[in-house]
C-alpha cells in the first residue's frame, strides 16, 4: 500500500519510527514531512499530505504534529479527506470501520512512538464497514 506521510518538526522522531515499521512491512512511503527539528508550519504539511493522499489511488495518509489537532484540521480542509486524530488503537479501528477515514493524525507530544506504531497498524488493517456506515460517509463527502 502507498502511505503518504508528513510531519512538522515535533513529529520527526515519531515519523522515523513509523517509516521504519512501514518499510519493514513492505509499504511504499511518500514522505512529505520534514526530517529536521527546525520549525515548519503544520498547515502546509497537512494540506500537502491530504492532497497527495486523495491523488494517489489506494493510499492512506498519516500526519503528525505535536498534538495531532492542528495538522488534522489542516488535512480535513482538503476535499475528500476524512482525517481522524487517534491516540489509541480503538479509535483507529473505529475511524476506519465507521468513518472510512483515509488520513490518520497522531500527536508526537501525546503518545509514545511504539503506541503510534500500534495505532498505525490497526488503522491500516481495519476495513470500512460500508454496509452500516456508507450513507453517513456519503453525507460527509458532500460537504
Amino acid at each position: 500500500m502507498k502511505i503518504v506521510i508528513g510531519n512538522d518538526h515535533t513529529g520527526t522522531e515519531m515519523k522515523k519510527a513509523i517509516v521504519k515499521y512501514l518499510t519493514e512491512q513492505k509499504h511504499q512511503i511518500i514522505n512529505l514531512g520534514t526530517d529536521s527539528v527546525t520549525a515548519v508550519d503544520y498547515p502546509d504539511i497537512g494540506q500537502a499530505v491530504g492532497e497527495r493522499a486523495i491523488q494517489e489511488k489506494n493510499s492512506i495518509g498519516i500526519v503528525i504534529c505535536g498534538t495531532g489537532i492542528g495538522i488534522s484540521i489542516a488535512a480535513n480542509k482538503v476535499k475528500g479527506v476524512r482525517a481522524a486524530l487517534c491516540n489509541e488503537t480503538l479509535l483507529a479501528k473505529l475511524a476506519r470501520e465507521h468513518n472510512n477515514a483515509n488520513v490518520l493524525a497522531l500527536g508526537a507530544r501525546v503518545i509514545a512512538n511504539q503506541n503510534a506504531i500500534w495505532i498505525v497498524e490497526m488503522f491500516l488493517n481495519t476495513a470500512f464497514d460500508a454496509g452500516r456506515h456508507n450513507l453517513r460517509v456519503d453525507k460527509l463527502n458532500k460537504f
